[in-house]
């Protein structure tokens, strides 16, 4: 494949808002979804798993809602293919937070019903969900603003009167390690319903603080997104034309045979161990295994600690060579394999020191 000129295209917008209860999330999602429908001409929907909370707000908003009842992430993908299927183009997920608490939960199970009561297998076998939502969340063909639950911690300082008393704030959102990667533009909301920009890829509002961000906020968005070189359509394969077998009559005194059938061939998936035997690929995975946890960084610093190797190796001695097990092994391995990404991804980051530019602030 060769080098191209790069040129701007038309974008979807990926927006994350996280803040403690009380901090307007839901209300801002749904200004910011309003603003960008209507300067579409179209209608928005929302999957709502924070006990209907978003319908509170029906009397202000024009929207359709799911109410999620089972607030899994296989419930999460099905809703958010059923918009696709309606042709929903804006869409707010309120919140993300629940899918999180479920794999945890997940995670959780599995690791009491295990003998070693280790996470570290456990979030092997969980983590593919957490893709997959992430997965389904980039490929949406259409807007998506996302609300996350943080998790709170009450300070004591000045109010705006000057008088010491105690104040909600907001930390981390409640959701994957480095899910804020995901997206586009990451705003943390205050119980003032200020919010603070902590990632802009659209270089306009990053580091600004802006006071209760609305339908106006949701249509400077839109037009940045939308300036640029329409994206086409992908076009579909061709369907090859099946034509129907000739139909042979049989002639009297004919032994009648059946036709001979050929078996379809076998594509290989994740669950199937690839070709070999078992116990060579077994050797083959705690192989790549090891060499996963004792990768280090240009600096000779190690991706993973001592615990974490000895938690791996732990893992790789209680798994039984036979099907199940190196569908485990491989599943560690993945885990594994993400996991590096990921700290190299963030060790990377830190090394670079970023050029001094000023912050746009938005008026």
């Amino acid at each position: 494949m060769a080098f191209k000129k790069a040129e701007r295209t038309q974008l979807y917008l990926r927006c994350a808002l996280f803040g403690p209860s009380g901090s307007g999330k839901t209300m801002t999602a749904l200004l910011m979804a309003k603003g960008i429908a209507e300067k579409m001409g179209a209608p928005f929907a929302v999957i709502d798993t924070e006990a209907r909370s978003a319908s509170k707000y029906a009397d202000r908003f024009t929207f359709d809602v799911e109410d999620l009842e089972e607030k899994n992430i296989d419930r999460y993908i099905r809703a958010m293919d059923e918009c696709i299927k309606v042709g929903y183009k804006v869409l707010v997920i309120d919140s993300l937070s629940h899918a999180w608490r479920d794999l945890t939960e997940e995670v959780d199970r599995i690791a009491q019903n295990s003998t070693s009561k280790n996470t570290f297998s456990a979030w092997g076998k969980v983590s593919p969900k957490q893709k997959r939502l992430v997965e389904a969340i980039l490929k949406f063909p259409g807007h998506i603003i996302t609300t996350m639950r943080s998790k709170t911690e009450w300070v004591i300082a000045p109010n705006k009167d000057g008088k010491i008393a105690p104040e909600k704030m907001g930390l981390a959102p409640e959701q994957g390690k480095g899910i804020e990667y995901e997206f586009d533009l990451l705003m943390e909301l205050d119980q003032k319903h200020q919010a603070t920009v902590t990632k802009d890829r659209t270089g306009k509002y990053q580091d600004a603080v802006i006071d209760k961000p609305g339908e106006e906020f949701g249509v400077a968005l839109y037009e940045w997104l939308s300036n640029g070189t329409a994206v086409p359509a992908p076009v579909p394969a061709p369907v090859p034309e099946v034509k129907p077998a000739k139909t042979v009559k049989a002639k009297a005194g004919d032994v009648k045979t059946s036709p001979a059938k050929t078996a379809p061939a076998k594509t290989p998936s994740a669950d199937q161990p690839p070709s070999g035997s078992l116990k060579d690929k077994g050797k083959e995975l705690v192989q790549q295994i090891g060499e996963l946890i004792t990768a280090v960084s240009e600096s000779g610093q190690a991706y993973f600690d001592e615990g974490e190797k000895d938690g791996a190796r732990q893992i790789i001695e209680s798994i039984k060579v036979d099907e199940a097990g190196i569908r485990d092994l491989g599943d560690l391995k993945k885990f594994l394999d993400d996991e590096l990404t990921k700290r190299k991804t963030a060790n990377a980051s830190k090394a670079v020191i970023p050029a001094s530019v000023p912050a746009t602030k938005a008026a």
